[in-house]
């Protein structure tokens, strides 16, 4: 393991964090009507721009579950996927505490120091289900377009537009975070690491590994030919 690596996936999630935080902050204090918009864009664009930023290092994971989902299909070692989500992990505190500083105690507790939280009525079972799917989608994205080697090599805008999508579609629900690191940092910060923590542990988890299962086992093609050989066959 590089400490490179490491370090990128540190800033990588710091940045997320960060600019998540404070994007929330932002469309709250503005009272902005096109609020979920602009906090899915500011989610997704963070994450095409560092994910392509570090994809030459480190892979660009910024996600403990996407390590995970790396892990279940052994495309990277359990040493060294362990070491990836403790440096998300510390990236992540360090992102929110960035932002904390920022704000202030005033500031972060008037969006409870943008830690994703169930809506009114939503139960636990739900929100981790619907973590789950959106995480789903969001590796099964990853494998098409940046582990496999067939898929179209764009850095990570289709990742990044998968994150603005998801977070369209559950972010009232769950916060949208389909990365446990983008809900530790600010729990953490925040104290409320205990409240409902399975949903954005298990959810991402279970999502991220059933879709790389799924894509290695039926999709991925075990012995792909070059390129250039297969545009002689066709």
């Amino acid at each position: 393991m590089k400490a490179r690596a490491l370090i990128a996936e540190f800033i990588g999630t710091f940045a997320l964090i960060f600019i998540g935080v404070m994007a929330i902050a932002m469309m709250t204090e503005n009272r902005d009507g096109g609020a979920l918009v602009s906090v899915a864009l500011a989610h997704g664009l963070t994450i095409a721009c560092l994910a392509s930023a570090t994809a030459a290092i480190s892979g660009g994971h910024l996600n403990p579950a996407v390590t995970f989902g790396v892990m279940v299909t052994r495309k990277i070692n359990i040493a060294n996927g362990l070491a990836y989500i403790v440096a998300q992990l510390v990236g992540s505190v360090a992102g929110a505490a960035m932002a904390a500083y920022g704000l202030g105690l005033n500031g972060m507790h008037a969006v409870q120091g943008g830690t994703p939280s169930l809506a009114g009525g939503m139960s636990l079972p739900q929100g981790l289900v619907m973590e789950a799917v959106a995480t789903f989608f969001l590796m099964f994205v990853i494998f098409g377009t940046a582990v496999d080697i067939r898929g179209p090599k764009v850095g990570a805008l289709f990742i990044g537009l998968t994150v603005t999508l998801d977070l369209l579609a559950i972010g009232p629900l769950t916060g949208g975070a389909m990365n446990p690191a983008r809900w530790f940092g600010p729990a953490a910060i925040g104290g409320s690491l205990g409240t409902n923590s399975l949903v954005w542990i298990l959810g991402p988890f279970s999502g991220a590994a059933l879709a790389a299962i799924v894509y290695t086992m039926f999709l991925e093609d075990k012995n792909p030919l070059p390129l250039d050989a297969e545009v002689r066959t066709n």
